[in-house]
């Protein structure tokens, strides 16, 4: 890999004095200054809006970024400017300089790869970068597509050291001719072509020479001359085929630290699956005391490594990170305000406005009337860049006060309402001595990043701050529950503190469990929620916010554990130690068997680092129980519109209670937000009373000192059960059986919760959810699932809407004709009108059926075991197969469907649904199973009968493989063709050669 062209400022001029030793130590401290000369100052960022915002994670990137570049001794760290078009970007770079352009497979106006070669066009020699969030995006690339105008190919996983390797590498290519001449600066030679694992290895790579190359630093240095020698630490060189790697060594013989290698990569246009042992062998003879590092995803492999010889290292290895470690350590870096009386007697400091305020509340009125007389206050505030209030609090004296006690109610009230409005879309870390639980609404605990989940909730917070949306200004608040996010460092110090890495090899999830639970936080976690504690009396939720969720391609919905919390037990010791048990029950689910299967499915490597989310929980006390009166989830692509709608309407889904009713699967409402009152599950009264919803989720609000291994306190309850309670009086319809009709009223006779105060007499809430989903899809630029709850006033209109979640939907994939013609159609076994993909697939001759004599609603827990172990078989043996049965798929109500885990079909190529009288459900696109599924490309076929086809005479006489109780799976002789057209939602499946 190249960057830039490779002419290098002569540094011979630079002569050392001998005859002295100080002299000679100064030279050599000022040949660091000259060095990395070639400095990436600006970057452009190609990005949609969203991708952007992820990047720079609220400006916190940025921050990082100036960090790592002082402690480098680097005084102009890159600047970032963004734009969100090709046509921009191609505009700009001619206008101004930049040193480095990042950018994504799709912007607004051209893909990625289009966009290099139009960049390198006009400058040959700017670096371009290309990020993607899956190898989907990037992968396959159809024959004409010219990689040449991109230098380098990267996976983006949410994790802020890869963009500050990312510039450390390119810079590592621009400087390592010079400084490795001036200063005999050493190589890593790193060799790898995939994305994914470039993508992996080389944020650890940098942040362990930066490690190890402080940790071997004299400690006689001074602070200047230590940071000075930083810049000479070895630089890291990627080549991706044999020819790069070999030309580096050759040029770079003398300076090569070490060499780490791939097994299987291109060498002279061929993939050569012996290349790292033929290219590190030829190091070995020519160097044999040079470390050598083979590392391969085929543990076989370990032989080829014995006999350069070179170390081995497993790419599936659990424990790779330490491994890794191992290799480098064996073989291988303005003031504070001081409050005074009048005679000078020290009454206290602070540092900031938060802890300013509180002294100003409680300090003598003598104190106080002597720096208000001298502008101090002003003064002070001044200082910190807040003009507009510091210029008010001059003009202020305190002769225009009736008392001094008047004027110290003006001073908190004016601090406190600056404080409000610099809190507002803030993202703070936190300090015991700075928390303030009324103003602090969006809060991080620890180091590290805060996860897929927080980001997006963090996102929401920035656009919701610009108080753009029509809603805000009608009366409607919307809003951000009060939020703490421990970041992923928090989740690393537990795991290793406790030694349960081992655990990742475990499948018992309630081992597992246990194990955590028994485990110790870290110290200063546990005194932060204590102090948290204090601070909040509101019911908490407590969920996952992994590296790898609600991100593009790999959501991971609903695969981590919840707990709700009560939060009312007057000990505080018993509510500790339940938001102590709570979070480490979601660390523990990090390692539970559905995540990992599809992380698996997914081929996502390397770890998933954990962030947590404890969460105001969004509801009002009715009786012993908190709930919601709305939760649901909206979309901006509806998969399945009818009649006038549009799939851009989007659609949204809602129920009483807690959102569990949705993401698992049971009865819900369906509607576009933009024509509510189009409701074809509840056409007529006997559709109503099949259709609506008969349960909901509540958290039981009694003391309890335990929390349950799952859902916590959450309880099932029904519907007419709680028909005096104000959220299903104003959400219900009343049933007259005499009548055999439905009035909208609270009269006498059977509840029924058709939802009418919200979608027939109002439309507050459809309008705010249409309104934010085009919002979150100008955002985040492409589709969105939003999680949402809200509350109703006494009219039952929405007061508040709250966001919980936000997650790019998997759409755009349909950017190439699948076309299917009336002859496919006539020798296809299988036809559908109602199919999520787009392509065409010959990969899968196994079929798994769910046999229709034996099906019970009853019995649907029983298929799902039996359908797990099937998939154990079928995924050990790589052989990818089609599942066939009838109801929901992944509901968590077994009368709706089957409700199969993640776990229990990881290796699932396609899926049928069946649809009859028997178990006619409505579509469920909300749910977590739903948006996994989707995620991965795996298609989804709806047949409904009398409607579309399946040959079950065909399946029938096909030769049967294995069979259960309740299972047949076949083999065909060969794979059968599937055929989706996505914008159509038609599918066929046929054989090339009928059986």
């Amino acid at each position: 890999m190249q960057y830039g062209d490779n002419k290098t400022k002569s540094l011979d001029n630079i002569h050392i004095d001998p005859g002295a030793d100080q002299a000679e130590s100064e030279a050599n401290f000022k040949v660091y200054h000259d060095l990395m000369q070639k400095k990436v100052r600006e970057i452009l960022l190609v990005l949609s809006p969203y991708d952007a915002f992820i990047l720079e994670e609220d400006g916190s990137l940025a921050s990082r970024v100036i960090d790592e570049y002082h402690g480098l001794n680097l005084s102009n760290p890159p600047r970032m400017t963004n734009v969100s078009s090709g046509r921009e970007a191609l505009q700009i770079i001619q206008e101004r300089p930049f040193d480095l352009v990042i950018t994504m497979p799709m912007v607004v106006d051209m893909d990625g790869f289009t966009l290099g070669r139009e960049i390198k066009a006009l400058k040959s020699a700017l670096p371009v970068v290309l990020l993607t969030h899956n190898l989907r995006a990037g992968y396959p690339l159809p024959d004409h597509i010219d990689l040449g105008g991109i230098d380098n190919f990267y996976i983006w996983t949410h994790d802020p050291d890869l963009l500050l390797a990312l510039i450390k590498n390119v810079e590592d290519h621009l400087n390592a001719p010079a400084d490795t001449v001036a200063a005999k600066v050493r190589i890593i030679l790193l060799v790898e072509d995939s994305p994914h694992y470039l993508s992996y290895f080389l944020p650890f790579l940098y942040k362990e020479v930066v490690r190890q190359t402080q940790a071997v630093l004299d400690e006689t240095l001074n602070q200047e001359h230590r940071l000075l020698k930083m810049r000479a630490r070895p630089k890291i060189l990627v080549a991706k085929n044999y020819e790069e790697a070999e030309n580096i060594y050759l040029k770079f013989r003398s300076f090569i630290h070490g060499v780490i290698s791939d097994t299987r990569f291109s060498r002279d246009g061929a993939m050569d699956d012996h290349g790292g042992r033929r290219l590190l062998s030829m190091i070995r003879k020519e160097n044999p005391d040079l470390p050598l590092l083979l590392i391969s995803s085929d543990s076989s492999n370990k032989a080829a490594a014995e006999s350069i010889p070179a170390v081995f290292l497993d790419k599936n290895s659990h424990g790779l990170t330490g491994e890794l470690h191992q290799f480098f350590l064996n073989h291988l870096g303005f003031g504070d305000f001081v409050f005074k009386m009048p005679g000078g007697k020290v009454l206290g400091s602070a540092g900031s406005l938060y802890s300013f305020e509180k002294m100003i509340a409680d300090i003598p009125d003598e104190s106080l009337a002597y720096h208000a007389e001298r502008s101090h206050f002003s003064n002070w505030i001044m200082a910190r860049a807040e003009v507009s209030m510091a210029s008010r609090l001059r003009e202020v004296r305190v002769s225009d006060f009736a008392t001094i006690e008047e004027m110290r109610r003006y001073l908190v009230s004016s601090i406190n309402s600056l404080r409000r409005f610099r809190q507002q879309g803030v993202v703070a870390g936190y300090s015991a001595h700075e928390f303030d639980s009324e103003i602090m609404d969006f809060v991080t605990i620890g180091k590290g990043t805060m996860g897929g989940k927080a980001l997006g909730l963090a996102f929401m917070l920035s656009r919701l701050r610009l108080k753009c949306l029509k809603c805000q200004g009608e009366g409607l608040r919307v809003r951000i529950p009060r939020t703490f996010v421990i970041t992923t460092g928090n989740f690393d110090d537990f795991v290793e503190k406790n030694n349960l890495r081992c655990f990742r090899d475990n499948d018992i999830d309630h081992e597992i469990a246990i194990a955590f639970r028994q485990a110790a936080l870290p110290d200063e976690l546990v005194k932060n929620l204590s102090d948290i504690l204090d601070r909040i009396n509101f019911p908490l939720t407590v969920r996952s916010s992994s590296t790898m969720e609600d991100s593009h391609f790999r959501p991971f919905a609903g695969l981590y554990a919840t707990y709700m919390l009560p939060n009312n037990h007057p000990d505080h010791q018993v509510r500790l130690k339940q938001l102590s048990d709570a979070v480490k029950l979601v660390y523990a689910s990090a390692y539970f068997s559905g995540p990992k299967a599809f992380a698996q499915s997914a081929r996502l490597p390397g770890k998933d680092g954990m962030g947590i989310i404890i969460q105001e929980l969004v509801g009002k006390v009715h009786g012993d129980y908190f709930y919601p009166a709305v939760s649901g989830v909206a979309m901006s692509q509806n998969y399945y519109p009818v009649g006038k709608m549009n799939p851009e309407d989007g659609v949204v889904q809602i129920a009483l209670g807690f959102g569990k009713t949705v993401v698992e699967g049971e009865k819900s409402l369906r509607f576009s937000p933009r024509y509510p009152g189009l409701l074809p599950q509840f056409s007529t009264v006997d559709d109503i009373l099949e259709n609506s919803q008969r349960f909901f989720y509540a958290l039981d609000m009694k003391e309890s000192e335990e929390i349950g291994m799952r859902d916590s306190n959450l309880v099932r309850r029904e519907i007419v059960t709680a028909g005096e309670e104000r959220p299903v009086l104003l959400l219900s319809s009343t049933y007259s059986p005499e009548e055999h009709r439905i009035r909208d009223n609270q009269g006498k006779g059977l509840k029924v919760l058709t939802f009418a105060a919200l979608l027939k007499f109002d439309d507050t809430l459809p309008r705010a959810l249409d309104e934010l989903l085009e919002d979150g899809r100008r955002g985040m630029g492409c589709a969105v699932e939003i999680e949402f709850a809200a509350e109703l006033n006494d009219q039952g209109v929405p007061e508040e809407i709250c966001f919980l979640q936000i997650r790019p939907m998997v759409t755009g994939s349909e950017s190439f004709d699948v076309d299917i013609t009336e002859e496919e159609i006539s020798r296809a076994f299988c036809v559908s009108g109602q199919a999520l993909g787009h392509g065409k697939t010959e990969n899968i001759a196994d079929i798994i059926v769910v046999k229709p004599e034996r099906f019970a609603p009853g019995k649907t827990r029983e298929i799902a075991k039996e359908i797990g172990e099937l998939n154990r078989i079928l995924t050990g043996s790589e052989r990818p197969y089609l599942l066939i049965g009838p109801g929901r798929w992944g509901s968590n109500d077994p009368l709706l469907g089957i409700p199969v885990r993640w776990a229990d079909i990881s290796g699932v190529g396609a899926m049928i649904e069946l649809r009859n009288e028997t178990l006619k459900v409505d579509p469920s696109q909300g749910t977590h199973f739903f948006q996994n599924i989707t995620s991965l490309g795996i298609c989804y076929v709806t047949v409904t009968e009398g409607k579309d086809r399946l040959d079950w005479d065909w399946l029938s006489h096909l030769e049967t493989i294995q069979e259960t109780k309740f299972l047949r799976q076949v083999r065909l002789e060969e794979p059968f063709v599937m055929k989706l057209n996505g914008r159509e939602s038609r599918c066929v499946m046929y054989l090339n050669r009928r059986a």
